[in-house]
């Protein structure tokens, strides 16, 4: 089977420099792919991408050394189960919030015994290798979102549940659960870094991989520095907005503001 080259990285101790696909077009996709991520991760929550979307995306990253991975819409098996047999090769799911809302995103990811995966990878083993089966376990990605009230409380047990690979941090989400603002790249010091701090360290203690999405690669920098294995930085949407915004400033002198309140 193929390798999942980022779990390795970050088995390793290298840093994942993740990507942030929410544009449902394969075209886009691929000139991502080119870019040199070490990942990509196909947005189906927030992002306008449906599965017929994502299998030609999945498809055009493919084309490269990227590794594939989705953030679904929610702890559903369903999801889960078909956008890996696509070729997906990594799950962020979002609002885990306790133990057995973990098991059971894990256990979605995993062929039994260890979980109830249903068999039926139509893509996976193109992309995989036709040895899939015997080590889609092994390689899968399975990150669980911390980003509620009651995630805050059950940390340990979460971040304990069995074939568990690591947390991932949208700090939007995690900001309103604990009352403040929406918004990323928090000020350290504001109430949302320090509890970024607090999942990272209950992260280390359990020996997971720890993810966290960023606006700025400044902030991703020092993300990694604090000791982040996994960081996003931005979106699709945002470098095209990003890249258009310069070019018009420069032209019209126009100045607006930058939008950190969104994926």
């Amino acid at each position: 089977m193929r390798e999942n080259k980022i779990k390795k990285m970050m088995k390793k101790g290298q840093p994942v420099v993740n990507g942030w696909l929410q544009i449902p077009s394969s075209f886009s996709a691929e000139v991502m792919a080119q870019q040199g991520w070490d990942s990509l991760t196909l947005d189906m929550q927030h992002g306008v991408i449906d599965y017929p979307n994502a299998l030609q995306m999945l498809q055009a990253i493919s084309t490269t050394e990227t590794t594939p991975l989705a953030r679904v819409n929610w702890n559903e098996p369903g999801q889960i189960m078909k956008i890996l047999d696509a070729g997906c090769y990594g799950i962020i799911c979002p609002m885990v919030s306790n133990r057995k809302e973990a098991e059971n995103f894990v256990q979605a990811c995993l062929y039994p015994p260890k979980g109830y995966r249903s068999f039926g990878p139509i893509r996976g083993l193109l992309y995989g290798g036709q040895d899939y089966g015997s080590h889609a376990n092994d390689e899968i990605l399975k990150l669980a979102m911390i980003e509620t009230s009651e995630a805050l409380k059950n940390l340990d047990e979460i971040m304990s549940t069995p074939n568990l690979d690591g947390i991932y941090i949208g700090p939007a989400d995690l900001s309103l659960a604990i009352g403040q603002k929406p918004g990323f790249d928090n000020p350290k010091g504001s109430k949302t870094h320090t509890e970024i701090l607090n999942i990272l360290k209950h992260a280390k203690k359990h020996k997971l991989f720890a993810g966290v999405h960023n606006a700025s690669p400044e902030y991703a920098k020092e993300m990694i520095e604090t000791g982040f294995n996994f960081v996003t930085v931005g979106s699709d949407q945002r470098h095209m907005s990003a890249g258009a915004k310069s070019t018009i400033e420069k032209m019209k002198g126009s100045k607006k503001g930058p939008d950190n309140k969104g994926y």
